[in-house]
């Protein structure tokens, strides 16, 4: 009966507890007795990122997240420009990654987005001089382009063929999974076809950076003790993790196996299988294994492991989920899209006018609209929207606020883009108008103020491979197809650590040309 009686009671103070956080006038979150922030945190988990930016713009960009007594969960979230500028920046070197985040993100293994110190920056090193390359830079251009024409167009074509409703994150997806693919191991899964077979490699993905976001929300204590017993997101993480490893394990394999097989002048003019052609150019896999003697080394394999499933992950995710929501954005503003095609028409010759065409990157390469368009969704719905860090030693930030080495330090990058105090008051409209310069340019603006690609010495290599796929992929849609979006009261933010959409983007799609 003593025991009933408690269960009573407890199930009294929670039912107290959620009615005090409903009824509440006051949207910061209240800090109760034990428990902290957490039944805030938990009630608003299915909209956490709008949920931070009204915090943050009552807070002035800087807020405290109380966790549970003895539950190691006190967060201190930021977009305080010189908070992110000094830590970023300024103060780098006391400001890692740090060991929660490698916890947290313990499926990238030592890859260079879970890393510090000098294994970060020997891993930045070679991967800039490989991303740097023209030779590589050709590659990314040819397999693009080739992958637009050849696998993207035949999938919207029998789309109208068919009156089909097409879910345009799977499709975006499925475009940038294979790039990815074809760039950082020189093979193409072929996921992006007419029958849109699946795609195990990327289904596990999904299902990992969901069980990861899950850690974000409750005591590590938990997660730990579900891992432990193998049950809830953990369990679904391990049996991804398994997955994950052994697709990438028999590509490093098969890739080992070809170059054993090969000659000096062909690991030199390597040709990747599904390119074609006129796609020429070594992978990433190949070019690490080549120069670096890995093929070789057994001892590496968790490198090539590591350094595969790092650039998957950042190649697939962020490029499709920011086209995703670029085609949401245009669907719901038409005079965008109107501009955006006044752009494309403008550097057509006369005599291909109004008819069915691809672009080239050189055409786009001045789309000053069209970019200002990508950025202003970048801005608005950044593909990963909260970051990491932890300080060394104890810090006072420019807000301020103190920290310490077990202080947890997250940047909202999604709420960085909607407050008043750095965008203006028109900070949640879409007006691509504010990245076009005086001189028609596109407008430069600070990476602490717009950190999609990250900041300081950590800034992202991958910039320039994004904006070449984003504008090949958005100009072949925008101009010759008519988008309608289907459900769209459906739309809103995944709960996961990359900004996709919950329940996909359904369309209905129509051509423009004959």
């Amino acid at each position: 009966m003593a025991l009933l009686g408690l269960l009573e009671i407890l199930v009294a103070v929670t039912c107290f507890v959620i009615l005090r956080c409903l009824c509440s006038k006051n949207k910061t979150p209240t800090n109760w007795p034990l428990v902290g922030m957490l039944p805030g945190l938990l009630l608003n988990v299915h909209r956490i990122h709008d949920w931070c930016a009204e915090i943050l713009e009552l807070t002035g960009c800087t807020f405290v997240l109380k966790g549970p007594w003895l539950g190691n969960m006190d967060i201190l979230v930021t977009v305080h420009p010189d908070n992110v500028h000094y830590i970023m920046s300024t103060n780098f070197s006391n400001f890692p990654k740090g060991s929660d985040f490698n916890k947290m993100f313990d499926i990238l293994g030592d890859g260079i987005f879970n890393s510090d110190y000098d294994l970060w920056k020997n891993q930045r090193k070679t991967a800039r001089l490989f991303l740097n390359h023209q030779e590589f830079y050709h590659f990314l251009v040819n397999s693009s382009q080739i992958k637009v024409q050849n696998g993207l167009i035949p999938v919207m074509e029998n789309v109208v063929k068919n009156g089909l409703v097409l879910d345009l994150q799977d499709l975006f997806q499925r475009f940038t999974f294979d790039a990815t693919c074809l760039l950082t191991t020189g093979y193409d899964p072929q996921c992006l076809s007419i029958e849109l077979p699946k795609v195990p490699f990327s289904m596990t993905m999904d299902t990992a950076e969901e069980a990861i976001f899950y850690r974000h929300v409750v005591p590590e204590s938990i997660w730990k003790l579900q891992r432990l017993v193998g049950i809830g997101e953990e369990k679904r993480l391990t049996q991804a993790w398994k997955t994950l490893d052994d697709i990438i394990a028999e590509i490093i394999s098969m890739k080992k196996d070809k170059l054993s097989k090969a000659t000096n002048s062909d690991k030199q003019g390597y040709l990747s299988e599904g390119r074609g052609a006129d796609s020429e150019g070594i992978d990433l896999l190949t070019k690490y294994m080549t120069e670096n003697g890995i093929a070789e080394s057994e001892s590496n394999e968790k490198f090539l492991r590591d350094t595969i499933i790092n650039f998957m992950i950042a190649g697939r995710d962020t490029t499709s989920a920011g086209l995703t929501w670029f085609m949401w954005q245009i669907s719901r503003n038409p005079q965008v899209k109107n501009k955006i095609r006044e752009e494309l028409e403008a550097v057509i010759p006369t005599s291909e006018a109004k008819k069915w065409r691809l672009f080239s990157v050189e055409e786009l390469r001045n789309s000053v609209y069209l970019q200002a368009t990508l950025c202003e969704t970048l801005r608005l719905y950044p593909p990963v929207p909260f970051q990491h860090k932890s300080p060394l030693q104890p810090d006072i930030l420019p807000s301020g606020h103190r920290v310490h080495p077990k202080t947890k330090i997250i940047f909202s990058l999604y709420s960085m883009g909607r407050m008043s105090s750095i965008w203006g008051k028109d900070c949640l409209e879409f007006k691509p108008e504010r990245w076009i310069s005086e001189r028609g340019g596109v407008k430069h603006e600070p990476s602490y103020k717009f950190m999609v690609f990250n900041a300081g010495p950590r800034t992202c290599l991958g910039k320039e491979v994004a904006f070449t796929q984003m504008k090949l992929v958005a100009a072949a849609i925008v101009y010759n197809y008519d988008i309608e979006v289907v459900e769209a009261d459906s739309v809103i933010p995944a709960t996961s650590i990359i900004l996709h959409m919950k329940h996909g983007l359904k369309v209905k799609v129509s051509k423009r040309w004959a």
